[in-house]
């Protein structure tokens, strides 16, 4: 492999990394505060990407238009599921809240298939985002430099909200502690639903960037993604936003970089996050950054 192959791979790893890293934010989060692993998240993902199939192609709406309605669409859709699935289970066993979970990634791809039929539709054409340009001996698309741009901005973002905000502050009291947080007055609900939101809102850019690079929408184009994404934060230390954005960028250039230095192995490139999960897990039960949890009794 040639130096410039090599540095094209690690813009590509980069790249997929951080929408990695971007799904990945949402399963942290919503894990930080409720302990549970949202397992519908990959398909808020999916419907995402068809809003913005049927706002561009089908309602000719310009794309910037398309985008903020998306992104709004989005955060709308998994504050109902937090409202309706989750909160009326929020004092059950942890595993009703589980099959919850399960239930509504099953709801929103039967539906998604129903509604829009099983047959991938193809993503309109973005040619500033698509032509490619050359450095030198490389070939780069523009959407490559520009998923880590937007990633880096929004991760930047979160963070502020995060660590300078009020929202920012009760969340982190409530991932923390949930009844203690309770009974000092935080507005329990407007957390875990500015959680949803945001995680959503996460999740509705990274499908926007996700079809500009792999322009197919189908109804189970959440699976994958999803699942990887989950690895992603439980590699990083599921519960740690700073976790979930390594775990992505690990998953994102092993696998890249794996299938470029060993092409027999493309066919073999989905199970690398699961080899990557098992080998972290083995010696870091708590994922990279994750702190040891200590449960009182």
């Amino acid at each position: 492999m040639t130096m410039e192959t090599f540095l094209q791979q690690l813009i590509n790893g980069l790249s997929v990394g951080s929408l990695y890293a971007l799904i990945a934010i949402g399963y942290t989060m919503v894990y930080g505060i409720l302990r549970l692993i949202n397992f519908a998240h990959g398909d808020i993902f999916m419907m995402a990407a068809y809003f913005t199939y049927f706002g561009i192609a089908v309602f000719f709406l310009p794309w910037y238009v398309t985008f903020i309605i998306t992104i709004g669409l989005t955060m709308l859709l998994g504050v109902t599921i937090e409202r309706v699935a989750y909160r009326p289970l929020r004092d059950a066993p942890k595993t009703s809240l589980l099959i919850s979970a399960i239930g509504v990634s099953f709801l929103l791809e039967n539906v998604a298939t129903y509604l829009f039929s099983g047959k991938p539709q193809a993503f309109p054409e973005f040619p500033l985002m698509t032509t490619p340009f050359f450095i030198g001996g490389l070939s780069f698309q523009p959407v490559s430099i520009v998923i880590p741009i937007v990633a880096f901005i929004l991760m930047s973002a979160l963070l502020f909200i995060i660590n300078k905000t009020k929202i920012g502050m009760a969340m982190r009291a409530v991932a923390v502690d949930y009844d203690t947080a309770k009974l000092m007055g935080i507005k329990i609900n407007g957390v875990i639903s500015s959680t949803f939101a945001i995680g959503s809102a996460l999740a509705a850019v990274g499908a926007i960037l996700w079809c500009m690079k792999y322009p197919s929408v189908l109804p189970l184009m959440g699976v994958v993604p999803g699942l990887k994404c989950f690895i992603a934060a439980v590699i990083g230390g599921i519960g740690n936003v700073k976790g979930a954005v390594l775990g992505g960028l690990i998953l994102g250039f092993s696998e890249v970089l794996m299938v470029a230095f060993f092409p027999a192995l493309t066919g073999y490139r989905d199970a690398i996050a699961f080899v990557i999960l098992i080998v972290i897990l083995l010696f870091l039960p708590n994922g990279l950054l994750g702190k040891k949890q200590v449960e009182k009794v």
